[in-house]
């Protein structure tokens, strides 16, 4: 399929500002680092609020009587459904409107949902505040992928996207260190309203300090702004058939979700498991275990950013061959973190899989991005969202839950561990996917197509 590029779309598909000889476009100025820092900021929010449940599973579980299986729904699957749907809606409202906005009262929105799940009596009112998070939390990514897009020229973004997915993990290893100190010395429920409280104000920050760009504005050569056309709305319906028609794209989505599955099904029940199979208190998960999401897990997915920007001009295929390789290598040391008799071995051994788990990240959103048009990308972005995230965060979670729920009767001592050596047949699955979509990376190199 061959469609004709424009002079923005071109330049945004090829991963560069212009053709050779044009002039060296300016790094990105003050204004783009700030805008980055705020975005990165709300993420990292963003995500806290997400894993705060799975962080404070323990407590929660001890005091509302919750099973594994329904801790994997609450955290996956019924969060999932929300956040899935709603963003798509969102992206396209967001697509046509002000995107600094449409995160702003998102981030409101899950904050205050977030406050909420402090105050829940019972399973029932804590599933309806996390749905509402979930809600909120639609609003969040999407928006954000577009915006740095409109403030990083192609060839800056995969770094500028890598150091924005510096959110999950700076998200997961504060809330483990703030969450399991507050959980330790006062309660969960308190831990849930601090951040959410937190939350509200940098919405309001946000709005009242950060620029709405010009959409395409930096897909264009630089010694030639007068090439610049504001791009024309993107037809909703269209959008979606372009996204899932596509092979490069289609299969992107396919290979991050399978990725995902593994992400957050580990993510979910990590602190669950290494507290009650492995032996950690509390107050060793709030040190040794945010030390290790925060430096394996931030460093890889700021490392596979780096590696997209360098690798990829000379060969496309590195958008999925660096997340093919990473899960390759992790299989070994994740048998080994789940195998380990006790906890200080098991950390020492996921070192490894925790960072070259999220591989994928920074080079899925940096493809996806540079693929379609700029009046695309908060679409584009969101339906990437919606094939990970359903998958991923909706039937990873739920289930490690269920399959452990289901050891529970012939391994009542190590029903997660168990649960989780299922986990690593879904890494073949994975890397297949990633094999494919490399292959028809090549195929649409060759053929000449771009967005």
């Amino acid at each position: 399929m061959n469609v004709p590029a424009d002079p923005i779309s071109a330049a945004g598909a090829g991963g560069s500002a212009g053709p050779p000889g044009h002039a060296r476009p300016a790094g990105p100025g003050a204004r783009a680092w700030f805008v980055l820092g705020m975005l990165c900021f709300v993420y990292v929010l963003n995500f806290l609020d997400r894993q705060l449940l799975s962080i404070l599973a323990k407590p929660i579980r001890d005091e509302l009587a919750l099973s594994h299986g329904q801790i994997g729904l609450i955290s996956g699957l019924y969060f999932a459904i929300f956040y899935c749907v709603i963003s798509i809606p969102v992206a396209w409202f967001a697509d046509r409107s002000n995107r600094v906005k449409v995160l702003s009262f998102a981030c409101a929105l899950w904050s205050a949902a977030t406050a909420a799940c402090g105050f829940a009596a019972n399973y029932p009112q804590l599933a309806l505040a996390r749905m509402t998070v979930g809600i909120g939390e639609a609003g969040g990514v999407p928006p954000s992928y577009a915006i740095i897009s409109d403030y990083f020229r192609p060839g800056t973004r995969g770094t500028a996207l890598g150091l924005y997915n510096l959110g999950p993990p700076l998200g997961n290893a504060l809330g483990v260190a703030f969450g399991a100190s507050i959980a330790a010395a006062y309660s969960w429920r308190d831990a849930f309203i601090a951040v959410g409280a937190v939350g509200v104000v940098t919405a309001a920050i946000v709005w009242l300090t950060v620029r709405e760009p010009r959409r395409g504005g930096l897909d264009v050569p630089v010694d030639a702004p007068e090439a610049y056309v504001a791009p024309a709305k993107a037809p909703f319906l269209d959008t979606c058939r372009m996204f899932f028609k596509r092979p490069v794209l289609r299969l992107v989505a396919m290979a991050t979700a399978a990725n995902q599955f593994i992400t957050y099904a580990t993510a979910n029940f990590a602190t669950l498991f290494l507290i009650e199979e492995k032996g950690m208190t509390l107050e060793q998960i709030a040190i040794w275990y945010a030390l290790l999401i925060l430096i394996s897990m931030g460093g890889g997915i700021l490392l596979s950013g780096r590696l997209v920007d360098r690798l990829a001009p000379r060969d496309k295929r590195a958008y999925a061959l660096i997340p093919a390789i990473g899960l390759v290598v992790a299989v070994p040391f994740f048998a080994g973190f789940v195998w380990a008799p006790g906890w200080q071995l098991a950390m020492l051994l996921l070192i490894v899989p925790m960072a070259l788990n999220y591989f994928y990240l920074s080079p899925a959103v940096a493809l996806v991005q540079e693929e379609v048009r700029p009046n695309e990308r908060v679409l584009a972005g969101a339906l990437l969202l919606l094939v990970m995230n359903l998958v991923g965060l909706g039937l990873g979670p739920t289930y490690l839950g269920a399959a452990s729920d289901w050891f529970r009767a012939t391994n009542p001592d190590n029903p997660l561990q168990m649960a989780f050596y299922t986990l690593i047949p879904f890494y073949a699955v994975a890397v297949l996917l990633f094999i494919a979509l490399a292959r028809a990376i090549r195929r649409e190199t060759q053929d000449g197509v771009v967005a």
